[in-house]
């Protein structure tokens, strides 16, 4: 009897012409570099029978609703060459965000508020294909120093097939190698200042439901509530009052860029950060405020642009 290994595995991903019609992501072009993956093979509910017998006991369950349920980590870094597409760039798009190619220049996603797309994915575990159709994400992302910065998907799907499935060969050639956050291959502006910073945190926000109807099952995005944290060194408040910023409700830009060298450098822009209440804390004896961060849309659908350079 053959024994399954843990850390054999393979991720594919690929867009959807028609949504929850199984796209059939191969290995040679739509494979995905992830780690700290997890899967919840089947999710969903359970409807109790609770029948009146002359007897006691168990009566089991009829399982509904049906869904797969992923969680993965992929790395922030470039597409290897400016105006690429990403090869992570079709769960940004299956994360409610646009794509749009600036040939031999950048690649930049943007929220949308309607037309969101959708991914089938397979998840071969050493052997067991795991197919999820329909399938819909949210990104969120942190930033520490000397820390590898990672994407963070939750994916939901429909649950399509599980089978015994061999492997398949996968390409991951377009998958850079990033650089660690650090004071050099990092820069952050907050609200017009260069912020000495312990961390930023940044959540999408995407509302994803299983949507189970008599003549439809689907999963939706419903809402999305961009926010996010930042960790900074506390400064006089000559030079930056983040108390009288929270309290007038002022909106203004955050940039982070991560990478310096063309073809790996990612690019997080938000034009309106209204910061909340600030808390005070330490690290290593030198106090620091944790920002809580609103990414609110200035024009609309541009609270938050991703553009990979």
């Amino acid at each position: 009897m053959a024994t399954r290994k843990y850390r054999k595995l393979a991720l594919l991903a690929k867009i959807e012409a028609t949504e929850g019609t199984d796209s059939v992501p191969t290995g040679a072009a739509d494979a995905i570099q992830a780690n700290d993956v997890s899967i919840t093979p089947m999710a969903g509910n359970e409807e109790t029978r609770n029948l009146m017998l002359p007897w006691l006991g168990n009566q089991g369950v009829i399982l509904t609703g049906d869904y797969v349920q992923m969680e993965f980590s992929v790395e922030v870094a470039g597409a290897g060459a400016a105006g690429d597409v990403p090869p992570y760039g079709a769960l940004f798009r299956a994360s409610g965000m646009s794509e749009t190619i600036n040939a031999g220049v950048d690649v930049q996603y943007a929220p949308v508020s309607d037309g969101e797309e959708s991914i089938s994915i397979y998840y071969i575990h050493d052997g067991v294909r795991h197919v999820a159709l329909g399938a819909r994400c949210n990104m969120s992302v942190e930033f520490a120093p000397e820390r590898i910065p990672r994407f963070r998907f939750t994916v939901m799907g429909l649950l399509g097939t599980i089978t015994d499935q061999a492997l398949p060969v996968v390409d991951l050639s377009g998958f850079q190698t990033p650089v660690a956050v650090s004071s050099a291959n990092t820069s952050l502006t907050l609200h017009g200042v260069n912020p000495v910073a312990e961390s930023l945190s940044i959540d999408l926000g995407q509302q994803i439901e299983p949507r189970f109807l008599i003549g439809e099952e689907r999963i939706l995005l419903t809402d999305r509530n961009t926010n996010g944290t930042a960790v900074v060194e506390a400064l006089p408040l000559g030079t930056i009052d983040w108390f009288a910023i929270a309290r007038a409700r002022t909106q203004a830009a955050m940039q982070l860029v991560q990478g310096t060298t063309p073809g790996n450098i990612v690019q997080f822009d938000a034009p309106a950060i209204e910061i909340g209440r600030p808390s005070q804390g330490q690290t290593q004896n030198i106090i620091n405020y944790s920002l809580p961060l609103s990414f609110v849309p200035s024009a609309g659908n541009d609270e938050l642009t991703i553009t990979v350079k």
